[in-house]
């Protein structure tokens, strides 16, 4: 079976037990992604957020044997539910896509055209906007940020820097050029 895990933050740099081929391919789906997600460590991170200008995201195939294990070995790795794992099968024509629908043309074109069996991803949602009660803009971002306390900044920082080059969206830009970090 050949399934296809799409990633495009820590996945891609701290594989840890996730079971792939070990190779981060550049040529992923074009997916609107952003750094719109808190986690408990109040790092940023990247997720699918609607209405965002489309990037490159990179892909690599599992080495699970089924849909349903791909998954599970995904949801493991991201510390989340099963539930929270989106991704289409080709065999089956069935598909799961909890937080951005417009996602899935894209997911679905790119994995028909390489002739997969099935493309996974983690669908954890956006919650900038409930955690801090602020709107996820570029300048509400660097406001968060500027509010961190050292070890969280140094995560912040960390996470943004090593997500990969080629996921350049506007809010990273923006981070970017006011703290004038650089890859």
């Amino acid at each position: 079976m050949e399934i296809a895990l799409l990633g495009w933050g820590s996945l891609t740099w701290d594989q840890g037990e996730l079971r792939t081929n070990g190779t981060w391919y550049t040529d992923g789906p074009l997916l609107p992604v952003e750094f719109a997600r808190v986690t408990r460590d109040e790092r940023l991170t990247l997720v699918l957020y609607p209405d965002t200008e489309p990037v490159r995201v990179l892909w690599s195939r599992s080495s699970c044997a089924s849909l349903d294990e791909a998954a599970e070995d995904l949801a493991a790795r991201v510390g989340t539910s099963a539930d929270n794992i989106g991704y289409v099968s080709f065999f089956s024509s069935v598909f799961r896509c909890n937080t951005v629908l417009e996602a899935l043309g894209p997911i679905h074109n790119w994995g028909n055209s390489r002739n997969l069996d099935a493309v996974i991803w983690t669908d954890l949602p956006p919650n900038f906007e409930d955690l801090t009660r602020m709107l996820f803009t570029p300048d509400n971002v660097i406001t968060y940020l500027r509010a961190l306390k050292d070890d969280s900044f140094d995560k912040a920082k960390e996470y943004i820097l090593n997500a990969p080059e080629q996921v350049s969206t506007p809010v990273r830009r923006h981070i970017q050029n006011v703290f004038r970090w650089q890859e």
